[in-house]
């Protein structure tokens, strides 16, 4: 199977509501994407619904989603987020970079990020920017990515008592 991609999906109540699932599933299996395990669906919703603001008509933020074809479910997505300020307007940075656990080991992920940097390329963006919780063996696969380690900020996520992560900020240079 392969996937389909939709850039701008309108949010209607059901995508809301899929994204929400998505997320939260993610976060349970161990995902790093703002929250640490476990989580309800309630507690994402609302950071949710924040996220899901930046992308409304007329925002500045976009939002790429993938679904699997063949079974049309949703497997992941990605929000393109403008830092807003006019001399960092020739890159973006991605947030929530998510596939659902039940798509993992596909190939699904690569196919996500291929599909940002070629959307950012069409764009005419010099770069994307991501950064992510150490300690889970993701620099490897963004860098398969083609993305570059840039910065790194030593225990500063805290993720339990006795168990702090680096934030570790990543680049592709789309030049």
């Amino acid at each position: 199977m392969t996937l389909s991609f939709t850039l701008d999906p309108k949010l209607d109540p059901d995508l809301r509501a899929a994204i929400v699932r998505l997320w939260t599933d993610v976060t349970n299996a161990g995902g790093a994407v703002g929250f640490v395990a476990p989580v309800t669906e309630d507690e994402v919703r609302d950071v949710a619904e924040e996220q899901f603001a930046g992308v409304e008509p007329g925002r500045p933020d976009r939002l790429l989603i993938a679904h699997e074809e063949g079974t049309g479910r949703l497997a992941g997505l990605l929000f393109f987020e403008s830092m807003r300020f006019g001399p960092m307007d020739h890159w973006r940075m991605l947030k929530r970079v998510m596939v659902h656990p039940d798509f993992q080991g596909r190939g699904y992920g690569a196919e996500l990020m291929a599909e940002a940097a070629r959307v950012a390329r069409d764009w005419g963006l010099d770069g994307l920017r991501l950064t992510l919780r150490g300690g889970l063996g993701l620099e490897a696969f963004y860098a398969r990515s083609g993305y570059v380690e840039v910065g790194r900020v030593p225990a500063a996520i805290r993720v339990a008592p006795g168990d702090d992560r680096d934030d570790v900020t990543m680049w592709l240079d789309l030049r």
